[in-house]
């Protein structure tokens, strides 16, 4: 075989080679959105569908759904959100964007949003744009995209509705339409407080989210808060908060309606002794 041959053979040989290369990482790779470890993160899902974040996104839109709740935003409203956030931050709180863009909704301190520390606060930023997207004359008759748009003004009006079956399934689990509808897995070692202080971080945060009429109590020999619910969807939307900041706050344990997720098992179990009237969050 002459030498130009050998070296047509080989290329192919290396060309073979990477595609075969390319078919088993399409077969074996992760397919989560987002670039999420197959082990750690968070997977939604309600009757819109299934959707997997990291823990920093599923914190941050744990937080942007209890605030529109606190503000009583109508669930078309966080969904907007949602997908908004997705847009412009992947759900991100970002420290820099275009120009003078910060945080999760991608505010500009030089458009009256606020200063560059209060925006790169997730709930000043949430509430920030629920009061702008209310004031919107017939939002909730408008596709996602166009309600987003009517408040963002971006480049691309038509950005946001690419994450409107997204914010869907994150807003109806986050809302307590779907029970159980939110697992995470977290890390094993956690640099989160412990015991008292533990628990009082996870109260506040809590109160800060859901606004000044939430009530719950704090536990200190249990080490855990118990938040009653009034109903079946507000106990799964406690619930389903408590599992979305877990990682934060060093959550172990979430108890409700006969079901109790666990840091250790990451997922839902039958528990035919939880409160179907309150929640129950223990700390590590």
């Amino acid at each position: 075989m002459g030498v130009k041959a050998r070296v047509i053979v080989g290329g192919l040989v290396v060309v073979l080679l990477a595609a075969f290369a390319l078919y088993l990482a399409g077969r074996s790779g992760p397919k989560r959105p987002f670039g999420l470890p197959p082990k750690l993160g968070c997977e939604v899902t309600s009757p819109a569908g299934s959707v997997s974040l990291d823990l920093t996104q599923m914190a941050n839109a744990a937080t942007v759904t209890a605030v529109g709740q606190s503000r009583k935003v109508p669930a078309r409203g966080v969904v907007v959100a949602l997908a908004t956030a997705l847009q412009e931050s992947k759900l991100e709180n970002l420290s820099g964007g275009d120009r003078d863009s910060l945080g999760l909704f991608q505010q500009r301190p030089s458009q009256g949003w606020g200063t560059a520390e209060q925006i790169s606060d997730p709930r000043y930023a949430a509430k920030k744009f629920y009061t702008a997207l209310v004031k919107v004359k017939g939002w909730q008759a408008m596709r996602v995209t166009e309600a987003a748009q009517k408040v963002q003004r971006s480049a691309y009006p038509n950005a946001y509705e690419k994450w409107a079956d997204e914010a869907q399934t994150i807003a109806d689990a986050l809302l307590g339409h779907a029970p159980a509808a939110v697992v995470c897995t977290v890390p094993e070692a956690s640099s989160s407080p412990v015991g008292g202080p533990a628990v009082s971080a996870l109260a506040e945060s809590m109160r800060l989210d859901y606004g000044t009429s939430f009530v719950l109590q704090v536990d200190d020999q249990a080490k855990a808060v118990r938040v009653p619910a009034t109903a079946a969807t507000q106990g799964w939307a406690y619930a389903h908060w408590l599992v979305s900041r877990a990682a934060d706050h060093g959550v172990a344990r979430v108890a409700f309606a006969g079901r109790e997720w666990t840091a250790q098992t990451g997922s839902w179990n039958d528990l035919p002794s939880a409160d179907p009237t309150q929640v129950v969050a223990s700390v590590a």
